[in-house]
């Protein structure tokens, strides 16, 4: 079964009208994943990237970012960002949002992981713990595809298109429920 809300790509623009200011290849009705493969086999496959972000639900877009950024750090690399959003992911609710919310905040803005916990702490909820201040919807996909590009970023330019296609293949097989959280 698939864990895919949209039926089309067009679904997917017209619930996240932030998703064209990364994505600048027209939306069309075709279903979302045969866009998204289209769009890595294009000339600019790093929106490949935005769309995985915005097309996911939030639980997953989290888990898929989390897991794209950790296939590409060098092994045994621990990061705290990383941790804070896997505890959200396993255990969702406002304490382990919070807390990957906090991490975030105090992070280095420069890891890919901190983004990755800005994700899971945008995911819904309130933005801050001692008021309600409601998360806008498409902030933890803008959070998620910062850490994947940035993560993909970081590698050699050889290495970039195998972590791009690595990443959206993984999306793929998260939204054809393929691969569970865990």
């Amino acid at each position: 079964m698939s864990r895919l809300r949209f039926n089309t790509t067009r679904e997917v623009f017209e619930t996240f009208p932030s998703a064209a200011e990364v994505i600048l290849t027209p939306p069309t009705t075709e279903p979302p994943l045969a866009f998204l493969g289209r769009l890595v086999m294009g000339p600019a496959p790093m929106e490949a990237v935005g769309f995985c972000a915005f097309v996911l639900p939030r639980r997953e877009a989290v888990w898929w970012a989390l897991q794209a950024v950790r296939g590409m750090q060098p092994p045994g690399q621990q990061d705290p960002g990383l941790a804070a959003a896997e505890a959200w992911v396993r255990e969702p609710g406002d304490r382990t949002r919070f807390d990957a919310l906090k991490l975030a905040q105090t992070g280095d803005r420069a890891r890919p992981g901190t983004w990755v916990a800005w994700a899971a702490g945008y995911s819904g909820g309130s933005m801050v713990e001692s008021h309600g201040v409601p998360c806008p919807p498409d902030l933890t996909a803008k959070m998620a595809r910062i850490a994947v590009l940035n993560a993909i970023n970081r590698l050699s330019a050889r290495d970039r298109e195998g972590a791009l296609r690595a990443s959206v293949e993984a999306c793929i097989r998260l939204a054809k429920d393929e691969t569970g959280k865990g």
